[in-house]
């Protein structure tokens, strides 16, 4: 794969060319063209649509950002970008509610946590209410806890529909069912080989690949520091949705960065129970049956996956038996919701969490981003990168455009 020329516009097919078409990826591109007009922008999905993977298996929730260590990208980003995801749903008249969540504790163990997020939710500017028994029943009739927190700011929406709708007015030339095959970084720019043949060549290249963005990066040539470990989240809906009202959430263990099963009253009034979270035996393993043995190869070959499997193996163990027992998956629920039997659940779509585990077994615990020469990296997005999607893409947006004005200026040193 070539590229002739020394860098005149008329050699490069765009000035920044972005891989992936979930909605970190088209957010960066809506944020580039609207930070600096006229910038040229591909972006590259090997989907035959926006927000196949991450952005449109989720639960749909728009985060407070209460979870998260002050100062961190994940706990500016989702408090910024809960209130900017709101905003711009409803200009574009995107299905959406700010509903407001519990956080339940259910026993006594969890109430120094439950006290700790309280500390933090104002730490990070999050109005938080501490709510007794007799208050939760107010909130949630079903409900049953010995003590809880009611954060006003959480909300649900379509976040499909928001990346579809960043894509369409970006204005930036969104191309799928392109997936990446080969990339070729010079002096003067990127060239990047798609499996369908077609080469598209750019001055500045940003990975927003999500399960895929630790592969690309080695594309790239770039030594990404970690390898992206799936994990598959599986779901359940109510088949009685009246006995939840909105949404419901357990006091998370801090050692980990899912937020436990919980109950979420979605935007079509549908009621979802999970997720959980199991080893996934492919980067898109929606099921026990999707295995790619060459991604598991590579998962397994990973340091730190071993590291992870020997330091958290009881945790590991407990989700795995929930994922093939629904009687145990259901236990785990009652632990909220009492009233809920086996045949009030039944089966929904699963996601694939994308989760960046360093090589000492460490899980990034925040947004991850990283350059090198003409490239961004985004290496860990998970849950809250949706909610939190503009401002990670303002920030991307950013750092693309800086490589664009320092490749110019190289450019036209040497010339």
């Amino acid at each position: 794969m070539t590229a002739s020329g020394q860098g005149s516009v008329h050699d490069f097919d765009c000035d920044v060319l972005v891989i992936g078409g979930g909605i970190i990826g088209l957010s960066t591109a809506h944020a580039l063209t609207r930070a600096a007009p006229g910038t040229r922008v591909i972006v590259l999905e090997k989907e035959a649509g926006p927000a196949r993977h991450q952005t449109g298996r989720n639960s749909g929730v728009i985060h407070s950002g209460i979870y998260y260590r002050p100062g961190s990208l994940k706990a500016r980003f989702a408090v910024r970008g809960a209130a900017e995801m709101v905003k711009f749903c409803a200009e574009y008249g995107i299905a959406h509610k700010v509903t407001g969540k519990l956080i339940v504790a259910t026993g006594k163990d969890e109430l120094p946590r439950l006290h700790a997020l309280v500390q933090r939710g104002r730490e990070n500017g999050i109005p938080v209410r501490e709510l007794g028994p007799s208050q939760i029943m107010e909130y949630e009739p079903e409900v049953r806890g010995l003590a809880a927190i009611h954060v006003g700011t959480t909300g649900v929406c379509d976040f499909g529909a928001v990346a579809a709708q960043l894509g369409a007015a970006s204005g930036a030339d969104v191309r799928y069912g392109e997936e990446v095959a080969a990339i070729d970084r010079r002096s003067w720019g990127v060239a990047v080989r798609t499996a369908s043949g077609t080469v598209v060549r750019a001055r500045v290249l940003v990975n927003c690949a999500g399960l895929h963005c630790d592969r690309v990066a080695r594309l790239a040539g770039d030594d990404p520091g970690m390898r992206i470990v799936p994990f598959r989240g599986e779901y359940y809906e109510l088949t009685g949705p009246s006995l939840v009202r909105g949404l419901v959430y357990p006091v998370p263990d801090p050692a980990f960065p899912f937020l436990g099963v919980h109950l979420t009253r979605g935007i079509d009034g549908g009621v979802h129970v999970g997720p959980n979270a199991v080893p996934a035996l492919a980067r898109e393993g929606y099921s026990w049956s999707a295995v790619r043995p060459r991604e598991l190869a590579e998962t397994l070959s990973w340091p730190g996956s071993w590291r992870i499997a020997r330091r958290h193996w009881r945790y590991g163990a407990g989700e795995l038996h929930r994922s093939l027992s629904k009687r145990a998956f259901t236990t785990s629920v009652r632990r909220l919701l009492p009233a809920v039997t086996e045949t009030d659940l039944r089966p929904a779509a699963a996601g694939v969490r994308a989760q960046a585990v360093l090589r000492d077994g460490t899980l990034a615990d925040d947004f991850l981003i990283r350059e090198a020469p003409r490239t961004v990296h985004v290496l860990n997005a998970p849950s809250p990168a949706a909610t939190a999607s503009l401002p990670i893409g303002r920030e991307v947006a950013r750092r693309a455009l800086t490589a664009l004005t320092q490749g110019r200026v190289a450019g036209a040193a040497r010339s």
